[in-house]
């Protein structure tokens, strides 16, 4: 399915989310370095180039009262102006990343992944500032500054005990991938699915299937008989996953 050109924002793996109705007249990307300089007897100045800073964009806008010509979404999508303000204060008071998608002509929706898209990244949101226009019949201006996200958690390690070299050995986890969703304390089984499905659905790791099992109290003779619409509690969620 082709995407339309445009700016979407998005929170909690598109739980709530929106195309902005009008699309920004320039979108600024700042990316800088984080290099340092040091004088070296006998060489002189060296620059030791680091880590570059994270990403920061940012753009205004208006949130229109009206399907004014240049209005991008469809009359049935667009929102007053008011209930963009209200969903961008709620995701900047959540604390959490949100996601920015910037679609491209070539974007496209295939087996629910986008391709094609120009960027995708989660950002934080930086600043937010907002002001009803005296002259705009009710539309609002607004100005956005995000920063991209990295998720970020202590790394797990497995501790195993070697016989032969008469101690602990630490074994670090594999890589994990980054996860925005709000993982929920309750969940409701659907039918055929098992404690490893859910653990890797909602959690990330199927090898997580006997927290939520000890969390429950469900022994082991129970797992291949678990019904449809049993109630579990999760665990705690992580910061990626």
């Amino acid at each position: 399915m082709r995407v339309p050109y445009g700016i979407f924002l998005g929170w909690n793996n598109a739980e709530s989310w929106f195309r902005l109705p009008v699309n920004p007249e320039a979108l600024e990307i700042k990316q800088s370095g984080e290099g340092r300089t040091y004088d070296i007897v006998g060489l002189g100045e060296i620059n030791a180039i680091q880590a570059p800073r994270l990403r920061e964009i940012s753009f205004s806008g208006i949130f229109p009262s009206a399907p004014y010509p240049y209005v991008q979404v469809g009359t049935e999508e667009l929102r007053p102006p008011l209930w963009y303000v209200e969903r961008l204060t709620e995701w900047m008071q959540s604390k959490r990343p949100i996601r920015l998608v910037v679609a491209g002509s070539q974007t496209e929706l295939v087996d629910g992944q986008l391709t094609g898209v120009q960027l995708n990244s989660p950002v934080s949101i930086e600043r937010f500032d907002w002001k009803e226009s005296a002259l705009g019949g009710g539309d609002v201006e607004y100005e956005l500054a995000l920063k991209a996200y990295v998720f970020y958690a202590a790394k797990k390690v497995h501790v195993i005990t070697d016989p032969q070299q008469g101690g602990a050995v630490v074994e670090e986890a594999g890589p994990l991938r980054a996860n925005d969703r709000v993982v929920p304390t309750v969940y409701t089984m659907g039918q055929g699915e098992s404690l490893w499905s859910i653990a890797a659905k909602l959690l990330g790791n199927g090898a997580r299937y006997g927290e939520i099992q000890a969390l429950n109290g469900i022994s082991d003779a129970e797992l291949r008989s678990l019904p449809a619409g049993r109630e579990l509690k999760l665990p705690g969620e992580d910061s990626y996953v």
